[in-house]
């Protein structure tokens, strides 16, 4: 263990958790820090993607990770070749996702590589509309063709069809073309959720520099607040409840919801009567698509949709109708927040000489343009991708279980991408030859000896980072999307992790309020959320939104200023600190604090 107040544990100086001992060997090898890679990770700050991975990842969650950033690498470094930035390096230790911004700092390469940005990027920000578009049609192929794969359990013979129609070879081929397909499929979703994003980010880190430039006082959420008040498909699924939530009002049967949310019993309530039978064909036309939703963030097989379990967007709708027969207004206030927009944006520009204005306008204009997306991607890629992506990975799990391979489906969980390919190749051949599987009893062993080092790993929580930190965070994705700054990392290396009494946060969504916390560890812990309470999580999910009709306000351990969970919350103008880090650990449900998201201060008025 380090002694070096400067920098965090290297890797090889941290130990397993208690019965984690062997956890390397479940992951592909180029995810894990080896005594090949010392001398390359030693060197670099690494810190924990929390926010998408909450929890240690079972071995074929960790495709995730790989996915993602094998998306975002390309795309900075061999695509659109951000001048300044290449990939985010990726780590899985003990179980957890660290990941490590890579800059560019030879003048020469920076020059080099700005000439294809500009015209590469140039290309999509003129053409922004029919390529987003167009993108959203690639989106929508990669989902219908995910939901075309099956894995039907293995005959004792092949079909006439083969012999009939002389197609030549076995339907089990097509088991291990649908494996590849699936894992394809999902590879190239990921593709394509990055040749939006980084460029999105870009446009808005491009008008934030030229803010900061030209009013030198101006603070980030001011910058922010100019966007703010867009119409984005991130909020529909939301919006869906609040339309059934004022449905139900309107209708009058809001004192038919059942207290413990169940959906059958609402089913039983409601059918029969007109009013009742109206409402549950609004809500079945609402399931698809806006129900494949993840109650979480959707990067591992065990989240639950809101199909998946229907007592989450039904409490979230009771609490909507209720409101509202309360006499409470439940929308968001767009209104608003686009006249504080513009009222913000007309009072600085007022400062800028004509070409600059000129500059400014553009700048803004783009912003607001890329800005949607943003938030969108996450509907297309993180819900309805990986919604059918881990059902089918569910079916296939099945399918080792109908053919005696595996005893449970979880168990399939247990082996990496690669291993799931060797166990399949070993299952159809065996199945081929009429012989037993050869690995069978290998697996189940290699399974139960996994079991109680994932458990092991899950039930600590990450440290924040690893190495040695930088003497300044600048590289702009850690900073707005992680909140990963030089004050936080500060924050982290402190023993006494900031002053008893106050925490130290990103200033996400203005206002001020008092109250009590409630303490939030996943979306399961969701309906113990009070009216007025202040709510404190690791990361909220872009899903949670509902919840925000109940909080006060938000409090966070991971997130920056372009944060789903500082969007979401700017949009809905409810408070909110983020990238606190310890809030999770340092508050207790019952606590009451005064939280300020102007200033992005925490401080706690009860112990």
């Amino acid at each position: 263990m380090s002694t070096d107040n400067n920098r965090f544990d290297y890797f090889h100086e941290a130990s397993a958790p208690e019965g984690a001992d062997g956890w390397e060997s479940m992951y592909p090898y180029y995810l894990v820090p080896s005594e090949e890679t010392r001398e390359h990770d030693d060197s670099k700050f690494w810190f924990a993607d929390t926010m998408h991975w909450s929890r240690g990842v079972h071995p074929f969650d960790s495709i995730g990770a790989e996915a993602v950033y094998y998306g975002a690498g390309v795309f900075s470094t061999r695509i659109f070749s951000l001048p300044v930035s290449l990939g985010l390096d990726v780590r899985v230790f003990n179980g957890y996702v660290y990941i490590s911004p890579t800059g560019v700092t030879d003048p020469a390469m920076i020059q080099e590589r700005a000439q294809y940005f500009q015209k590469r990027a140039g290309y999509y920000y003129e053409n922004w509309p029919s390529l987003y578009e167009a993108w959203k049609t690639k989106m929508e192929g990669v989902i219908a063709d995910m939901r075309e794969i099956t894995f039907p359990p293995l005959p004792d013979y092949d079909p006439d069809e083969v012999v009939f129609n002389a197609t030549g070879r076995s339907v089990s081929m097509d088991i291990l073309e649908n494996y590849h397909k699936l894992i394809d499929q999902f590879l190239n979703a990921w593709q394509y959720h990055f040749e939006f994003l980084n460029l999105g980010y870009g446009g808005y880190i491009t008008f934030f520099q030229f803010c900061k430039n030209a009013f030198p006082l101006i603070d980030d959420q001011t910058v922010s607040r100019m966007v703010a008040g867009v119409d984005v498909l991130a909020f529909r699924p939301d919006g869906e409840l609040r339309k059934l939530g004022q449905l139900a009002a309107e209708l009058g049967i809001v004192d038919k919801f059942p207290e413990d949310n169940d959906p059958e019993k609402l089913q039983s309530a409601l059918s029969g009567s007109a009013e009742g039978d109206q409402w549950l064909a609004e809500f079945e036309k609402s399931r698809n698509p806006w129900f494949n939703y993840f109650t979480e963030y959707g990067f591992t097989h065990d989240q639950d949709t809101w199909n998946d379990d229907l007592s989450v967007p039904l409490k979230a709708i009771a609490d909507y109708a209720r409101a509202i027969a309360d006499g409470q207004d439940i929308s968001r206030p767009v209104e608003r927040l686009q006249a504080e927009r513009d009222e913000i944006v007309s009072e600085y520009r007022k400062y800028l000489n004509e070409s600059e204005a000129v500059q400014f306008d553009e700048l803004l204009k783009l912003a607001r343009t890329v800005f949607p997306y943003i938030e969108e991607h996450n509907i297309y890629v993180e819900h309805w991708t990986h919604d059918v992506f881990w059902k089918k990975a569910h079916e296939l799990a099945e399918f080792f279980v109908s053919a005696g391979f595996f005893e449970n489906p979880e168990d399939m969980f247990y082996l990496n991408r690669f291993e799931v390919d060797t166990a399949l190749a070993d299952l159809v051949q065996a199945w081929a030859i009429g012989v037993s599987a050869r690995g069978k009893k290998r697996w189940q062993a290699e399974v139960e000896r996994r079991k109680p080092i994932v458990a092991a790993m899950q039930s600590v929580t990450a440290p924040p980072a690893y190495s040695a930190p930088p003497a300044e965070i600048t590289d702009p994705f850690a900073v707005m999307n992680y909140g990963v700054t030089t004050e936080r990392v500060n924050d982290w290396l402190s023993s006494s992790k900031g002053a008893p009494d106050t925490l130290n946060g990103i200033p996400a969504s203005p206002g001020q309020i008092e109250g009590v916390v409630r303490v939030l560890r996943s979306e399961k812990d969701l309906p113990s959320l009070q009216p007025d309470e202040i709510l404190v999580a690791p990361i909220t999910a872009p899903s949670w939104a509902s919840a925000f009709a109940v909080a006060s306000a938000v409090i966070t351990d991971i997130g920056g200023m372009m944060s789903h969970a500082a969007i979401v919350c700017r949009e809905y103008g409810i408070p909110a600190v983020v990238g606190t880090g310890f809030a999770t650990a340092r508050l207790k449900t019952g606590q009451r604090v005064r939280l300020d998201g102007k200033k992005g201060t925490v401080e706690i008025l009860e112990t």
